[in-house]
């Protein structure tokens, strides 16, 4: 026992008179935390299990001191250590929103208070290299179940010492939310030519699952990397989501700032899987950074998203989701096709796409001269061999071309009409031979406002080969599944579908798509399912409908000189339910 500071002590003892009362302070959260809560009054440390560092040898002062609720008990280390250390555990994660430290005169003038949500990680919640002792009241905003405070600098030759350590926790609750949305983003290089335009670490945080960071060709496609946001203040993580392209990380780290400068390590792996990983974390910091350590393959990293969700921050609201459809479903849209026969399609309802079609097709659609109703309830889409090439085609202002041997029909209701989830059904009565494409299809919106396809996404409810006369297929295609990389599935209907009408049928909400034909399920696509496994899902977003009927293409190959012409396929309904 050290006698020369008995009359420190005796001081101490009669300051500490006040310590009881001055423990059941309310704190509130500094204005940097997005979403403020009262700290409750209570003291979870209140004789909770404690440990320490050391304690003064030969002496009374141990670790349960500190949490006894006793001002005139005491917690003392030994003076052999400068580092020393108190650990409470608050037998659960909870959220830390305010310390006080009582010291005793011989008090730490350096020293963190950390969080850990299993005893082993731990995370800085506070620090200071200017500690004056007395009685300190510290707000924090951290989650955990250990609470530990490190001394790394002391005020006198002695150890340190408590009377008390108080911890408080949030009485109300703060649920985690998105912090990273629309926040600046940094990353060690970034690509932006042909192989990848406008691949800028801003793509990770916009929530457009079709736009992506990657590394810069070349000094990008090296070891190591890091792409890192900026939450615009001090926040607590909870969770981090990261959506790989391809190009992945197999060893990477997330890692926690408060400058951007020194980071702290909150999650760590080597054997990384790419796709979508939704990681739980515990720390804090203003900046969050992804350390990436190997890469998957010969080329660099890229990313679709890095979400960063928890509390604090100064988050920006992202856009609200679009509502799941009701329940019942109601009819919103429909067109029955219901004129006089040779009635061009509404145009309140419907435009006309005119020019030669995409995948090497051999038609040139018309405006509108090759569709209109046949008055007996049909929409008719007619597919035409042209007897003189050119004749029945204008100048196509893509090619500049005036001949074409096929015409045909494409209408879209983009611009009149676009929708977010539903059910989405027509009744078809698809055309038949060699050579034919008729198709019932979505694509988003956005693809005229700069989303090029496939990350625009596409939703195809019905597409009919020809040559396979038996068959219908239904697919959804988006930036990393695409063409022959769709997401999709066939039905064999067991005779040909171009002998009758069928209904064909696509009910869609945020969780998923599930596609069927005259009632029986072909398949049901999960979202999370997509993105665990082939890539991000571009299907939260407006998608308008598409109708038409193709002559030739990469797929259904050309006709041959079995294929009569015209061809017509007949459209019943197209309906959409919400």
């Amino acid at each position: 026992m050290r006698r020369e500071r008995d009359p420190v002590v005796r001081r101490a003892l009669g300051a500490a008179t006040g310590i009881a009362a001055l423990l059941l302070t309310t704190l509130v959260l500094p204005a940097t935390t997005a979403q403020a809560v009262e700290c409750g009054t209570a003291n979870a440390a209140l004789r909770a299990p404690v440990t320490a560092s050391s304690v003064e040898p030969g002496t009374p002062f141990t670790a349960d001191a500190a949490v006894d609720g006793d001002p005139g008990t005491r917690w003392s280390s030994d003076h052999q250590n400068t580092a020393q250390w108190l650990r409470v555990d608050l037998g659960s994660s909870k959220r830390v929103c305010g310390v006080t430290l009582a010291w005793e005169a011989a008090y730490s003038t350096a020293f963190r208070l950390e969080v850990s949500t299993d005893g082993t990680s731990w995370t800085t919640a506070y620090s200071t290299t200017d500690g004056r002792g007395g009685q300190q009241e510290l707000a924090l905003d951290a989650t955990g179940r250990y609470v530990r405070l490190t001394s790394t600098a002391r005020a006198t030759q002695y150890g340190v010492s408590l009377w008390e350590f108080a911890i408080r926790t949030a009485s109300g609750t703060d649920s985690p939310k998105l912090l990273s949305y629309g926040k600046p983003a940094f990353a060690s290089t970034y690509q932006d030519n042909a192989g990848c335009g406008g691949c800028t670490p801003a793509k990770v945080t916009d929530l457009n699952p079709a736009t992506r960071w990657a590394t810069a060709e070349g000094t990008g496609w090296v070891d190591p990397g890091w792409i890192s946001v900026d939450l615009g203040a001090t926040a607590q993580l909870s969770s981090v989501v990261l959506q790989w392209d391809p190009a992945y990380a197999t060893a990477f780290q997330v890692q926690t700032s408060a400058t951007a400068q020194q980071w702290t390590t909150v999650y760590e792996t080597t054997t990384g899987t790419g796709f979508k990983q939704t990681i739980p974390v515990s720390g804090s910091g203003r900046y969050v950074r992804v350390n990436l350590l190997k890469r998957s393959g010969p080329y660099g990293y890229s990313l679709w998203e890095f979400q960063v969700y928890g509390t604090g921050g100064n988050p920006t609201a992202p856009p609200a989701p679009a509502p799941d459809p009701g329940n019942p479903l109601r009819l919103v849209w429909s067109d029955e096709f219901n004129t006089t026969a040779g009635t061009k399609p509404d145009s309140a309802k419907w435009r006309p796409e005119v020019g030669t079609g995409q995948n090497a097709e051999l038609q040139f659609y018309t405006n509108n001269n090759n569709a209109f109703t046949d008055g007996g309830g049909n929409l008719v889409l007619e597919a035409r061999r042209e007897v003189t090439p050119g004749s029945a085609c204008p100048v196509d202002p893509v090619s500049g071309s005036g001949t074409c041997q096929y015409t045909s029909a494409r209408l879209i209701t983009e611009g009149k009409a676009s929708w977010t989830y539903g059910r989405v059904e027509a009744r078809i009565k698809v055309s038949g031979g060699k050579g034919l494409w008729p198709a019932f299809w979505m694509l988003g919106d956005d693809i005229f406002r700069g989303t090029p396809w496939p990350g625009s996404g596409e939703i195809d409810i019905m597409e009919h080969l020809g040559r396979e006369p038996n068959t219908a297929y239904q697919t959804i295609h988006g930036p990393a599944y695409f063409g022959g990389g769709g997401i999709g599935k066939p039905l064999d209907i067991g005779r040909d579908v171009a002998g009758e009408f069928h209904v064909f049928r696509a009910d869609w909400t945020s969780r998923g798509i599930t596609f069927s034909i005259d009632g029986t399920q072909v398949l049901a696509i999960d979202k999370a399912t997509v993105e665990a496994t082939r890539g991000p899902w571009v299907f939260d977003k407006p998608f308008f409908i598409l109708l038409n009927n193709a002559v030739g293409g990469d797929w259904p190959g050309p006709p041959d000189a079995g294929t009569a012409f015209p061809q017509r396929m007949l459209v019943d309904y197209v309906r959409v339910y919400q």
